[in-house]
């Protein structure tokens, strides 16, 4: 056998596996379910002790005490006494779906060639059958926005659902918006072994800016003309300005924050999110003045002033509440599409550090809806909206305790096996057998 022909079967068998990887999406709901007796966190800050959560055909009818709706008028009901349910948490600005294998570049959709790319569309790449949205669920996240990397505008995002034959079925919210990556205003030199590590001013961070205005800039020219010939990336930037896309700019800095935010309110954008936001907390009168809200990174890592307090990422999330603005989680940085699973244990850590659990619930349920503009049909459980949420056996941002029974996606039960759970059970009767 030749080396061509044994590659082939490699790359099929691998395929095959990957094949395997997803469950079969479950079908459409059949009768009213009624979950009875749990804690109901109902994802706008306030809690219901013994609660009835009631949905049929994929939307919530119930949502309120228990004593407030009787159990025979559902065809299904759920004990979860002692139990707590939740909205289905909501992943911000994942790449959920785009990467599988990042050593394997065939498997890698995250980013695309060029600088100014508003018109790639990260939701056609998204895959469904990823191993990596399996491993998700059993935590309770079960929606995100997919979003692209790379570049200054890296492209358009979209808002899924985690259960779906495909990207079609996934879509929740289309082309929601589009990624803008601010430069920084400084740049590390590099680590000094010696020191802390040092920072220069960005000589490239004016001239960026003014190409990004530029860019702003032509394609508003654009759209009130002719539009002959056909630019696609400038009619991708038009729902910026009409109010039907949002802006996410990815910054960190004061500056950087500063800077942008009055960029977009010259430009005529309609709405922003700041993505990041490591500094947002020194602008926030800003932040709230102008109704912008933050989309902060994971906590679990140091700050970056040399001078900063070292648990300041985690704090961050109660100083902004403190100032009234609105904040929720994204899922960037490193080793991130494996770290999408651990969500709610993020929002717990802000919990742990100041900020009010329940609004460490919301940070992950109302408040990123908001962001992402689908507040209208999911991130609490409120009747009309849609029934994505699930059981857990305890509290949902610890890990000890975050034990899933149920989910339900739009109505539909979703398995909550993985590749993990398959090995847990395939060990576990290993061992049980040889004692």
């Amino acid at each position: 056998m030749n080396t061509i022909n044994t590659l082939n079967i490699f790359f099929i068998l691998c395929g095959m596996s990957l094949l395997q990887a997803q469950q079969t999406p479950a079908p459409e709901q059949q009768g009213a379910v009624l979950i009875t007796g749990a804690t109901a966190h109902i994802g706008d800050g306030t809690v219901v002790e013994n609660s009835g959560i009631g949905f049929r055909e994929g939307k919530i009818i119930y949502a309120g005490p228990l004593s407030g709706v009787a159990a025979g008028d559902y065809d299904r009901v759920i004990d979860a006494s002692g139990k707590h349910v939740y909205p289905g948490f909501i992943a911000v600005n994942s790449t959920l779906g785009l990467v599988e294998v990042d050593a394997v570049r065939a498997s890698d959709d995250e980013a695309d060639v060029g600088d100014f790319l508003p018109h790639i569309r990260s939701l056609i790449a998204h895959n469904t059958e990823s191993r990596i949205i399996e491993s998700c669920r059993p935590n309770g996240i079960l929606m995100a926005q997919v979003a692209p990397r790379g570049g200054v505008i890296s492209g358009t995002s979209s808002v899924v659902q985690l259960d779906a034959w495909n990207w079609e079925d996934a879509a929740l919210k289309a082309d929601d918006g589009i990624h803008l990556h601010w430069p920084n205003a400084f740049r590390s030199s590099g680590r000094n072994f010696a020191g802390p590590t040092a920072y220069r001013p960005n000589k490239d961070y004016d001239k960026i800016i003014r190409e990004i205005n530029g860019y702003f800039a032509g394609a508003r020219t654009y759209l009130k003309g002719e539009r002959s010939p056909v630019n696609l990336p400038f009619e991708a930037m038009e729902g910026l300005f009409d109010g039907s896309r949002k802006l996410y700019i990815n910054a960190d800095g004061e500056r950087e924050i500063t800077d942008a935010v009055n960029f977009a309110l010259d430009q005529g954008v309609k709405y922003m999110v700041i993505v990041g936001g490591n500094e947002a907390w020194k602008v926030a009168d800003m932040l709230r003045k102008h109704q912008v809200p933050v989309a902060l990174s994971r906590p679990h890592r140091l700050p970056v002033g040399e001078d900063a307090d070292v648990k300041q990422p985690y704090k961050l999330a109660a100083l902004l509440a403190e100032k009234g603005v609105v904040a929720g989680l994204e899922m960037s940085g490193a080793m991130e599409r494996m770290n999408t699973r651990n969500l709610p244990f993020y929002a717990g850590t802000f919990a742990a550090y100041g900020l009010d659990r329940e609004k460490a619930v919301q940070m992950i349920t109302l408040n990123n809806a908001r962001i992402l503009g689908i507040d209208r049909i999911a991130g609490s459980l409120e009747t009309g909206k849609d029934a994505t949420l699930f059981i857990s056996d305890g509290d949902a941002l610890d890990m000890r305790t975050n034990i899933l029974s149920h989910a339900f996606i739009q109505g539909r039960e979703i398995s909550l096996e993985s590749h993990q759970t398959a090995l847990w059970k395939r060990y576990t009767e290993k061992y049980k057998t040889e004692q």
